[in-house]
């Protein structure tokens, strides 16, 4: 693999495929998280009509009124659930780089089966229990989406099997880290640049992810995701056809020692010669429980560990809370109502 180019993994076979295949694809996706920390995969098993229609449902959400989309705006305590206003978070202070708010609204929600009722608003390390907010419109946007979200869960757990034989460790460890896991799928759109940006100012700012893995799917317009190469270089990426483009986050990078590297990357503006439009991507942040320990593998410990063993809510929160308070000084616990 050249170090400019991003891998593409055939994954359809790695389940009914014999001892041989599954080797193969596996080696594939250490190969790649070792050297780049992306890549992309095909034969993912995913419905292409549930995609599509999650794809129209994001822009009729989108498209309605601001006054529509901030009844049901995320909680005070910054938690992915709801609507994100347009400008409201800098990514970039999750690494403690100063940066314009990004060029970007969303809509991000949880696992279902979280009710809320063990979330307390207090305490900033229940966050991830904190209840889905559901738009009355557009209709059947919760139905729809709840269809994406056990899509890529599936997906998820696809990944997860590939992952234990890359990393030569027993598959049930990582049942019992996202038996109640925290995964958050997030609708983002980017819309049309009409004037110049502020000096610094990105769709997205230079960020690295914060869970296991990240699945993206985004409309293949410029301005688009773009990853920091060794060389100093950024590339653009491209998403193959029905594929998704995927990236290491940091607690999977943790919990292998750094054997797999969570790359920077970030969310580019379209050059200003091109035609302006709005661009919708559909993430899937994979992440375990939040309650789940993030220690070093066993088969990764060929030198002393790193990190001390945190939950994956500690990881989390002190990256999220900087990106969402756009202040490099933000921490856990500023997750408290705003007064």
């Amino acid at each position: 693999m050249a170090e400019n180019k991003l891998p593409i993994i055939n994954i359809k076979h790695f389940k009914t495929g014999n001892s041989i295949i599954k080797e193969e694809i596996a080696n594939e996706l250490d190969y790649a998280c070792r050297k780049i920390g992306f890549f992309a995969i095909v034969g993912h098993g995913v419905s292409e009509t549930i995609m599509s229609r999650t794809r129209a449902k994001a822009e009729e959400f989108f498209n309605l009124p601001e006054s529509e989309k901030v009844l049901v705006e995320r909680p005070p305590q910054k938690v992915s659930r709801g609507y994100n206003k347009l400008k409201d978070r800098s990514l970039s202070y999750s690494l403690g780089l100063k940066a314009p708010p990004d060029l970007q609204e969303a809509f991000a929600f949880g696992p279902e089966e979280i009710d809320g009722s063990r979330w307390i608003p207090e305490n900033p390390e229940t966050a991830m229990l904190a209840p889905n907010r559901w738009p009355e419109f557009p209709t059947d946007f919760k139905k729809v989406m709840l269809e994406y979200d056990t899509e890529m869960r599936a997906l998820g757990e696809r990944m997860l099997d590939i992952i234990a034989v890359a990393l030569d460790t027993d598959r049930q460890y990582f049942r019992t880290k996202f038996n109640h896991q925290s995964s958050v799928a997030r609708m983002v759109r980017y819309p049309a640049q009409e004037k110049v940006p502020e000096k610094g100012q990105l769709r997205a700012g230079v960020h690295s992810d914060y869970g296991t893995l990240t699945f993206l799917r985004g409309d293949p317009v410029p301005g688009g995701t773009q990853i920091l190469l060794k060389n100093g270089e950024w590339l653009d990426v491209k998403t193959p056809e029905n594929g998704f483009v995927c990236n290491i986050g940091d607690a999977l990078a943790r919990w292998t020692n750094d054997r797999w590297v969570s790359t920077l990357h970030r969310v580019g503006n379209p050059p200003s010669t091109t035609y302006q439009t709005d661009r919708i991507s559909m993430v899937y942040f994979h992440s375990p429980n939040h309650d789940a320990i993030i220690d070093c593998l066993p088969s990764c410990r060929h030198e002393k560990a790193k990190y001390p063993p945190v939950t994956f809510a500690q990881h989390y929160l002190n990256k999220v809370m900087k990106a969402a308070h756009a202040r490099k000084s933000a921490s856990v616990i500023d997750a408290k109502a705003d007064k």
